[in-house]
């Protein structure tokens, strides 16, 4: 009843209603969060193609904390390991020279999932420019099974 009383008051232009607000965006100059992505069609063909970094909470006793650093190169399954007291940007520019050290073949993309990931590599121009870091978005780990899977092998 209430349905057809109103819309005959539309209609006979008794009714009018306010004109909608588009919608409109809070802030539509900031930028995502995330750093660069891996191109969507890339495919690794030779070794050094794509590595894996990924970070791990390893609690060896009580009260103890410890990151595991794992990089694995997704097509010959080379890993590189090493343990830190903390996961900053120290830490992982110390790591992102041993990648450059001990795999036997140079990195062109990194995939991270650790957040100083972006401020260690900008640091590094020597190895920021010999490869490309790429960040995984927070909460997927299918993106980086590689790096996960070796955290497992470490472990025995």
């Amino acid at each position: 009843m209430v349905g057809r009383i109103l819309s005959d008051a539309k209609r006979r232009g008794l009714l009018r209603e306010p004109p909608r607000p588009g919608v409109r965006r809070r802030n539509p100059c900031v930028k995502r969060p995330y750093t660069v992505r891996k191109p969507k069609g890339y495919r690794p063909t030779r070794p050094g193609d794509l590595v894996q970094v990924d970070t791990l909470d390893v609690r060896p006793l009580p009260c103890v904390v410890l990151k595991h650093f794992t990089a694995r190169d997704v097509v010959s399954r080379c890993d590189v390991l090493q343990v830190g007291t903390r996961a900053n940007a120290a830490s992982v520019a110390r790591f992102l020279d041993a990648i450059v050290e001990r795999m036997p073949f140079p990195s062109r993309l990194s995939s991270w999932t650790a957040a100083p990931s972006s401020k260690a590599s900008s640091r590094r121009p020597a190895v920021s420019a010999a490869s490309c870091c790429s960040a995984l978005p927070p909460h997927s780990p299918k993106l980086n099974g590689y790096a996960a899977r070796a955290h497992k092998d470490a472990r025995g």
